[in-house]
């Protein structure tokens, strides 16, 4: 049963609850009132036998009456403690309700956080591993193009050496958000660790969409931003090199086209030109 499910659930049980104890509330005030009226009745019955002659008959009327004010009264004393329990139960089960919500939100943020990145909240490898089979499966079933990008930020040691670990780690999320804001509803991104990232790009139509693509992280990735340091706010513009790897030819698993895109990301670093294909792999 999904989460949606319990807690619509949970909550008919409790509005149930409530609608209950409205009633059994109306029914004990109708019942307190009933025994109000008897009481009445039952003092003038007594105050007239007791001003006049013996009546056998309106006697024994008195005695009945008195009889059903008793049990009248003993309905009333025995709802308020069904209307006591019953609000208990309520309040008991709003609190068990909290709590299980709480158990669930604590498990959700537990799982989100054991399949992403701390530092900049994308997928981590193992989310991305996950995705990247589950695309495999699909293209394969579906005769489906993806591409696998190994994105390595050039001069990100020297950031880290000139500013601090912390300035870092604000080039690491700003970048992180840049590459989030591109990517497309069924794409993925991750940060691979360090300063490396890995992109999914699924359904291609074309080998040389993926080129566009890369051209268009550079583009965006290169933009200057400001950087808080220790001194002061300083300008800084990162560049990046891209490895590209194609499902089937360059690999027909996950770890194949990582590795792939890896071995051409090294080559766009070598040679300077920002992005590259695992040109050995397409030869094979």
């Amino acid at each position: 049963m999904s989460e949606p499910v319990k807690a619509s659930l949970q909550a008919s049980v409790l509005h149930g609850l409530n609608v209950v104890v409205d009633q059994s509330e109306q029914i004990h005030g109708a019942v307190a009132e009933c025994a109000a009226e008897l009481s009445s009745v039952n003092s003038t019955l007594e105050e007239t036998l007791s001003n006049g002659p013996a009546q056998p008959a309106l006697e024994d009327a008195l005695e009945q009456s008195q009889s059903v004010e008793a049990k009248v009264q003993l309905c009333a004393h025995d709802l308020t403690h069904v209307n006591q329990a019953l609000k208990l139960e309520i309040h008991e089960r709003h609190l068990l309700e909290q709590e299980l919500n709480t158990a669930h939100q604590e498990a959700a943020a537990t799982r989100m956080a054991s399949l992403h990145d701390p530092l900049t909240s994308l997928p981590n490898r193992s989310l991305f591993n996950d995705r990247l089979k589950h695309g495999l499966a699909q293209a394969k079933r579906h005769g489906w193009t993806l591409a696998v990008m190994f994105i390595d930020l050039d001069g990100f040691k020297a950031i880290n050496d000139s500013y601090g670990h912390t300035a870092g780690d604000q080039v690491l999320k700003t970048i992180a958000s840049r590459l989030k804001s591109m990517t497309r509803e069924d794409d993925t991104v991750s940060r691979h660790g360090g300063d490396e990232f890995l992109y999914l790009l699924m359904e291609l139509k074309q080998d040389s969409d993926a080129s566009v693509i890369a051209e268009k992280i550079m583009a965006r990735v290169g933009e200057p931003f400001e950087l808080e340091t220790a001194a002061e706010p300083v300008t800084v513009s990162v560049r990046c090199s891209i490895g590209i790897a194609i499902f089937p030819r360059n690999g027909s698993t996950d770890r194949l086209l990582i590795a792939s895109a890896d071995k051409a990301m090294y080559r766009a670093k070598r040679a300077g030109c920002g992005y590259a294909y695992d040109l050995d792999a397409l030869e094979q």
